[in-house]
């Protein structure tokens, strides 16, 4: 194959275009770590807002609801990891998605609850979640700390 302008080789697939190589993650510059701070604390609040609306979406606009809910936390927990270039940048919105999910599955004092036991909910948390790990098993520059280089192998 023959590299393209930016030393990839051609003719890759979409994912990998898209996810690129360690070597490419592991050349990306990192911000600064008080903006990274700030970046998790966001992305935090985000993965609450996110897990919360995708409950409502999934529900509203079965099963093409559930694929956009599930299309927008993978957005979210993807883009922390490439923002912060950490782990931790896709591990803190998955964090606040559980936490509203947590919040938002058990039953209100009336009986009433958000999300219900039926195969989309299931497959809305199922796929959110491990899409969330893998997520945040991606190779990155840093390691699960806030960002510090880890030992050279």
């Amino acid at each position: 194959m023959s590299p393209s302008p930016k030393g990839a080789p051609a003719g890759r697939s979409l994912p990998a275009k898209v996810l690129g190589s360690q070597a490419e993650r592991l050349a990306e510059p990192q911000p600064p770590r008080a903006g990274r701070i700030v970046a998790y604390v966001v992305l935090f609040l985000l993965g609450l807002v996110v897990s919360l609306c995708g409950c409502f979406v999934q529900a509203l606009w079965p099963p093409f609801g559930m694929l956009l809910a599930v299309a927008a936390s993978l957005g979210l927990f993807y883009g922390g990891l490439r923002l912060t270039g950490t782990k931790l940048g896709a591990g803190a919105p998955l964090g606040g998605w559980f936490l509203m999910l947590l919040v938002l599955m058990s039953p209100r004092p009336k009986g009433d609850f958000v999300l219900s036991a039926d195969p989309t909910s299931y497959a809305y948390l199922f796929l959110g979640a491990v899409g969330g790990v893998i997520c945040a098993t991606l190779p990155t520059r840093g390691g699960f700390g806030l960002g510090v280089p880890g030992p050279k192998r």
